[in-house]
Order: structure tokens, then sequence, then C-alpha cells
């Protein structure tokens, strides 16, 4: 029988479990923002809609409750400053600041906040809670992109919700389902150590 004691999980994310340093922070940051950028050009058009299903809402999420608030916000800051700067990383290899769909970006930097807050609190570690906290950050997205999406493409908000909401239901259902298997599965994991 081993006697070496299992990581304290109370107040910790994710990546608290990789040895602390600044250089595992940048790291963490940087591979973060590359990863929300990468998920993003997973896009699928939407007819009627100028905003793409996309891996990157999942990415989002994912970062913060894997970085933890301070980390998931930096992260998805980094992505937001540097596409709108212009890198080719946001939806379906787009950039700069006049796409509608940009407020959903600003929406998951704030989702990821939250998410990462959450999960420090030990909102990942089973399935149920991990499932509210991806209902929490979905809200967070959609209730910050979907007004945007009104304001710049000149919509009546029915109309931003009928072609910024409903049509991404279904495959935010499946992203939640997704994450709800992989971190509290990754937290047993951890814990089998």
């Amino acid at each position: 029988m081993s006697t070496a004691a299992l990581p304290s999980r109370s107040g910790q994310v994710l990546a608290d479990l990789v040895p602390s340093s600044r250089v595992r922070d940048v790291a963490l940051v940087a591979g973060g923002a590359v990863l929300t950028g990468l998920a993003a050009q997973i896009a699928v058009p939407v007819p009627g809609s100028p905003v793409p299903v996309t891996g990157q809402t999942f990415a989002a999420l994912l970062v913060g409750t894997s970085l933890g608030a301070r980390r998931g916000l930096l992260s998805l800051a980094l992505y937001a400053l540097v596409g709108m700067a212009g890198v080719p990383w946001f939806a379906e290899g787009g950039s700069g600041t006049g796409a509608p769909s940009l407020g959903y970006v600003f929406g998951m930097l704030l989702a990821a906040t939250v998410v990462g807050a959450l999960a420090r609190r030990g909102a990942d570690r089973s399935m149920l809670r991990m499932a509210g906290t991806m209902l929490v950050g979905e809200a967070i997205i959609y209730a910050v992109g979907v007004p945007y999406l009104a304001l710049a493409a000149d919509m009546s908000l029915t109309a931003a919700i009928a072609a910024g909401l409903t049509p991404f239901l279904l495959g935010d259902a499946l992203k939640a389902a997704l994450a709800m298997g992989l971190v509290p599965t990754a937290w047993k994991l951890v814990g089998k150590r």
C-alpha cells in the first residue's frame, strides 16, 4: 500500500497539477489561445446566419475550466487581441474588428473567466456540475454575442436570436456533453495516479 498522497483538489484546476512557474503560466495562456484559434477553424456555415458553428466555443470553455479564471481570461484576451490585430484565427479564418460575430469572442472572454472561477470551486469535478458550468458559460457567450450581432448586423433582437442563437443550441448541447465527459474523467485519472 502506497503512502503517497493524492494531489489536493480543493481550489485547484487541472493546470495547477503542472509544477508552478511563470514559464508554465505563459505556455498555458499561449497554448489556450492557440487551441481556441485552431478550434475556430472547425467551422460549418449556418444558412441565413453570419455566424458559423465552430469548435471555438468549446475550446474557450475548456480553456477556462482547465486553466482557471485568471489564465483563462488572459488566454482568451490574447486570442481576441491577436485576432483583432489581423491574425486570421477567428471563425473561418477571419480577423479584425468588423465581423458581426466579434461579440461572441468577447462573450467567450468573459465566459472563460466565469467557468474558470467555477472550476476552481469544484464545478468541473462531476458530470452534473460540469453540465451546469458549460450552460453558464454558453449563456454568457450568447448574452454578449447575440446583442452585439443585432447591433453589428443591423438586425432586430428577434432576428439576431433566430440567426445567432437558435441554430446553435443542438451543437452546444453536444459540446457540453463532450466536456461533461472529458474534464471530470481527467480529474478521476489524476486521482488514480
